[in-house]
């Protein structure tokens, strides 16, 4: 199923998270396996599975509610409804939609003229929990809650619904015949979820909180109980489909500061993790693991190849449980607990500062009973590691101040190597450490294409001109007093050191650089004696400590063409909410997730801001500020156009403006890394693949 439906920004580790849900059909150049790192899956056969056992899976926090549709949907609500609920279509490692066999026969557009039709053939198996089959009543009862016409439902998405004129039974049974008032090119991504028509056709049942559970679903497994904690999900006695390994699935709020010690507690089975809890399991692998990890992932067959460990329940016995489990795992599709408890990065490679990392911490506290205690139990782990769909991205604040020209915007862009800053995040992990080149897709997905050259490689001397032409120059005027000191000619603070120079002589702490102030080599740059000062918002190092790190190497890197940066770190609560939804910020960093869909769920994020009838300025998800109308003439031409290359030519077209324009520069995907005790089988880090929840278990 889609990542998400929900249109609300999500503070993550790495900054803001949009959960987003896939591009339509699939050309001859959609072939071919995944790229590396694409997923990392421990696969097994059914058969090779013990058929029992309770699996605990780590969230963030325990969904408010079950409802996709909702305003406060999450990624737990999403990862919950995936196992109870129809999807129509899942996604491939690729993020490619599939159509899924469980629920739907075929699906074709059987008339483009004068209208576009798209006739569904159900499974005629498919029922829901309550034995009343999947039908058309239960299309349309989505559709009129999600089309955005009555405020009851409060939804937080209607794209593609409000497109639609009519849903009806199709001419033969089993059929859902949905007819078009516009072309809608991702009709693929509608009905995934699909919600009884008992939830879609009662807006206090639709909006109700996740404690009232769901009393009907449609999947391998149904919601059991429902705490402040955990949701419980248990076998539906009525799917028809592969019976599900798992007897019951926990779903279990771990903050991601406490993933590592629940997982040494043994309360845990699957989570993602940070960078620093990845590399003590990593170190605690045997040397072929270890070797492995220093490669890093790669396509199905290799990272994705069957593990060689212990059964399920073995593993289970040794940390005093047993392989029937009451209790669940960890997510590996959450982002925060990645990027949010990150630590500062060595820029060595990962196994081996893995090691020496390990070595360091035993010669410090003494080689302890506790200590290897610790050690054997995250031994009963193995990480998978993949390149999560989404990215981190640099933003610019167009509304207003020096980053308002697009030239300062174009300079700013032009100093920052990406590839630099793409190899401090990813290759101490092993992943491969390539920029993302692509707003709109990640690479692998169809259609992906590198357009970062719409705005040139790094490149000092071009970025000074950039700014020279803007008016910003290094010899402007004389002194300027600064926001806590004086600056001489060359930008220099003259009463404090430099940030690589505390005032003892030292290297400051994490985080104490309040501003890069510190340009020796190269004079800051100014405009009628005003220095170029941008202030640069980020996470306080309690939920951005990686962000941090990339922070203070961005602002060495714009250091060298004369502007300053002034960092700015605030609370996680507060970071989008007061900075990044209001505009107050000149620099952020922050995430998006990848969609199969670019043409419905990246136009919002990209629309060029609209002035509202009392004078404020409607930005959609465009925090930036920065659009253009030909920008949304081509999201607009994308979304009405039905033949999937021509659609994703035009998506392309976009992302090359969006380049231009110079309001967002994408620096990476993120990594996701997740923590698999032995024996557990096709599950790990899934990248942008849908998780077949029937078929996770524990080895025999």
């Amino acid at each position: 199923m889609p990542i998400t439906r929900s249109r609300r920004a999500m503070l993550l580790a790495a900054g803001v998270m949009l959960p987003l849900p896939v591009l339509t059909g699939c050309s001859s150049e959609d072939d071919g396996p995944p790229p590396r790192a694409a997923w990392d899956i421990a696969s097994a056969p059914r058969s090779g599975t013990a058929g029992t056992g309770t699996l605990r899976w780590a969230l963030d926090a325990a969904p408010s509610t079950l409802n996709a549709f909702q305003r406060t949907a999450d990624t737990g609500t999403q990862r919950i409804a995936g196992a109870v609920l129809p999807s129509l279509y899942t996604l491939d490692a690729r993020g490619r939609p599939q159509r899924n066999g469980d629920y739907l026969a075929s699906a074709d557009v059987t008339s483009t003229d004068p209208r576009q039709v798209v006739v569904f053939k159900l499974n005629p198996k498919a029922v829901w929990s309550d034995g009343r089959p999947i039908g058309a009543e239960d299309f349309q009862a989505q559709w009129k809650a999600l089309r955005g016409t009555d405020e009851k439902y409060g939804t937080a998405r209607n794209a593609g619904y409000d497109r639609i004129a009519k849903v009806e039974p199709g001419d033969k049974e089993h059929e859902v015949k949905v007819t078009f008032a516009k072309p809608y090119t991702d009709w693929r991504s509608l009905f995934t979820p699909l919600y009884p028509k008992s939830v879609m056709g009662n807006p206090a049942v639709f909006t109700a909180a996740a404690s009232k559970g769901l009393a009907v679903g449609a999947g391998p497994f149904m919601v059991h109980r429902v705490t402040d904690s955990e949701v419980t999900l248990v076998r539906n006695p009525r799917w028809w489909g592969d019976r599900a390994r798992l007897s019951r699935m926990v779903f279990q709020a771990v903050p991601a500061e406490k993933r590592a010690e629940a997982l040494i507690a043994g309360r845990l089975d699957l989570a993602e993790v940070d960078r620093t809890t990845a590399r003590r399991i990593q170190a605690t692998a045997p040397d072929k693991q270890a070797a492995g990890a220093k490669r890093g992932s790669s396509a199905p067959g290799k990272a994705g190849a069957p593990e060689a460990s212990s059964g399920g329940r073995e593993a289970a016995e040794a940390t005093g449980t047993g392989a029937a489990r009451s209790e669940g795992a960890s997510t590996g599709a959450t982002s925060t607990g990645t990027e949010s408890n990150g630590a500062a990065f060595s820029g060595a490679a990962s196994s081996g500062a893995a090691r020496e990392e390990a070595g360091a911490h035993g010669a410090a506290t003494g080689d302890t009973d506790k200590n290897r205690s610790r050690t054997r139990a995250l031994s009963r782990f193995t990480l998978r590691k993949a390149l999560d769909p989404g990215y981190t991205q640099l933003a610019l604040n167009g509304t207003k101040g020096p980053l308002a020209d697009e030239r300062v915007r174009r300079a700013v862009a032009r100093a920052i190597d990406r590839k630099a800053l793409a190899k401090l995040v990813l290759k101490p992990m092993g992943l491969p450490s390539e920029p993302l080149g692509n707003h709109l897709l990640m690479a692998g997905q169809p259609g992906y294409k590198d357009h970062s050259g719409a705005l040139g490689d790094p490149d000092t001397n071009a970025a000074q001109s950039l700014l020279a032409d803007a008016g910003w120059r290094a010899g402007d005027t004389g002194r300027q007093k600064a926001l806590d000191g004086k600056t001489d000619d060359r930008g220099s603070r003259q009463s404090a050191p430099t940030a690589t120079e505390s005032a003892s002589g030292a290297p400051p702490a994490a985080g104490d650089a309040g501003r890069s102030g510190r340009l020796r080599e190269t004079a800051v740059v100014r405009k009628k004696g005003r220095p170029l000062v941008l202030r640069f918002v980020l996470p306080d190092e309690r939920t951005g400590a990686r962000l941090g790190t990339v922070g203070e190497r961005i602002a060495r890197m714009l250091e060298k063409i004369g502007v300053r940066t002034e960092i700015t770190k605030v609370s996680g609560e507060s970071y989008f909410r007061d900075h990044i939804a209001t505009g107050d910020y000149d620099l952020a960093l922050y995430s998006w997730p990848a969609s199969a869909y670019p043409a419905t769920d990246a136009r919002p994020i990209y629309a060029k801001p609209q002035p509202a009838a009392d004078g404020s300025l409607v930005v959609e998800q465009n925090y930036t500020r920065v659009g253009t109308d030909q920008i949304d003439q081509l999201f607009d031409q994308a979304l009405s156009e039905l033949d999937g290359g021509a659609s994703r030519s035009l998506v392309s077209r976009a992302d090359a403006r969006i380049w231009a324009a110079a309001g967002s520069i994408p620096l990476y995907q993120r990594p996701q890394l997740v923590a698999m005790r032995k024996g557990l089988v096709n599950a790990g880090a899934f990248g942008f693949a849908t998780p077949r929840y029937q078929d996770i278990g524990f080895r025999r």
